[in-house]
């Protein structure tokens, strides 16, 4: 009969060493959960799309383990199992993080060990985002109204573009035709609604315009999502020609360092408050601002330098204001002016804080300086 505290003891040192110290899916420290089907330690979240595959999960703390499965623990681990799952994963495929949204973790889970795409295995036909093309149906939000329909989508890595059309029709030609160059995709779910919710952002003139759409299969949409990465690692090889994987790969795609709603006066700090959505791009140093959160352009937009440069951010209390419901003040300064912006909550204001700060201590690219020049230009 097994030692149940023995064994319980065992599994406590196992998962203290170094590679099975953080979840074999997502990263996240101290797991607390195995599959004893695979061997490996994952943590809460994915523990229960373990059990949704029928992995067979346990907790290492509180469920009784026999004798045989902490053998087939020892003999396995996170390190002995990725190097069979995970041995070709393609450069661009996005490995999620602990605080990633529940589709990419889900459909990352189920690539490695129910469809088992990164075992080097050669595929026929081969996995749909490794082709260089991609079409097919998403649900697009309108631009200027909250309806979605259902929209055709042609990803073409040859051609470094992403089309799509307004009607089923081809015949009429593209609506857009979008350069992979400034092509940015991120899973937005909670801001568009929907669990499969993605926002693709581009280039359009003097604009950001932001699209926002989804597909009912989650693995359509991560399928979709990778495809994009998959395009955008291949612009970028030929655009940085000696540039590393390492230094690439974070350009690929990138989530936003901070979004929310704040409220925004005009440049005499006289004129009413407006409540505006704002999100803070931390790689281009932008802090754009929009009438509401799913708008797909923006009013304006703030270029983030450095203090050395003549920009500063300090929280405070306007005077003179008026039409301001909230009372957490932000105030960013740059060479030709001011912006005075109010949070709801000291915690809101904390966080915009600490992320504006973030930018500013970064020193600034090259390519920053031309950003500035561009923004300040249209002002």
């Amino acid at each position: 009969m097994a030692n149940r505290e023995r064994n319980r003891k065992i599994l406590l040192e196992l998962v203290k060493q170094p590679g099975n110290s953080r979840c074999a899916d997502c990263g996240a420290a101290d797991p607390e959960w195995a599959s004893y089907k695979l061997g490996v330690f994952v943590c809460l979240n994915c523990s229960g799309i373990h059990r949704s595959l029928s992995s067979r999960v346990k907790s290492i703390k509180l469920d009784f383990w026999e004798d045989e499965l902490v053998e087939f623990m020892k003999s396995n681990g996170n390190d002995g199992v990725r190097a069979s799952y995970e041995k070709a994963v393609p450069p661009y495929y996005y490995q999620p993080q602990e605080n990633d949204c529940g589709v990419l973790r889900e459909q990352w889970i189920r690539a490695k060990y129910e469809r088992m795409e990164f075992t080097g295995e050669t595929k026929y036909p081969p996995i749909s985002y490794t082709t260089g093309f991609y079409e097919g149906m998403l649900w697009k939000k309108g631009k200027d109204n909250a309806q979605f329909l259902k929209r055709k989508f042609v990803l073409s890595e040859r051609e470094f573009t992403l089309i799509y059309y307004n009607k089923e029709n081809e015949t009429k030609g593209p609506k857009a035709v979008i350069s992979i160059k400034d092509l940015n995709a991120n899973f937005q779910p909670e801001k568009i609604g929907h669990p499969h919710g993605l926002q693709i952002t581009y280039q359009e003139n003097d604009h950001t315009r932001n699209l926002y759409v989804y597909h009912e299969r989650a693995e359509e949409i991560v399928a979709w999502y990778n495809a994009i990465r998959a395009a955008r690692y291949a612009y970028l090889k030929t655009a940085y020609p000696t540039g590393s994987d390492e230094e690439l790969i974070p350009k690929i795609t990138r989530n936003y360092l901070k979004e929310g709603y704040m409220e925004k006066t005009g440049p005499l700090q006289k004129e009413p408050f407006k409540k505006r959505w704002f999100v803070l791009d931390s790689e281009k140093r932008k802090l754009f601002y929009y009438k509401g959160m799913l708008d797909a352009e923006e009013i304006g937009v703030i270029f983030i330098g450095t203090e050395s440069n003549g920009y500063a951010v300090k929280d405070c209390v306007p005077k003179n204001t008026r039409g301001n419901k909230w009372r957490c003040g932000v105030l960013v300064e740059t060479p030709e002016r001011q912006f005075v912006f109010m949070c709801e909550k000291e915690r809101d204001q904390r966080e915009w804080l600490n992320a504006l700060r973030q930018v500013l201590s970064r020193p600034m690219a090259p390519q920053d300086y031309t950003t500035e020049a561009n923004i300040n230009s249209k002002r």
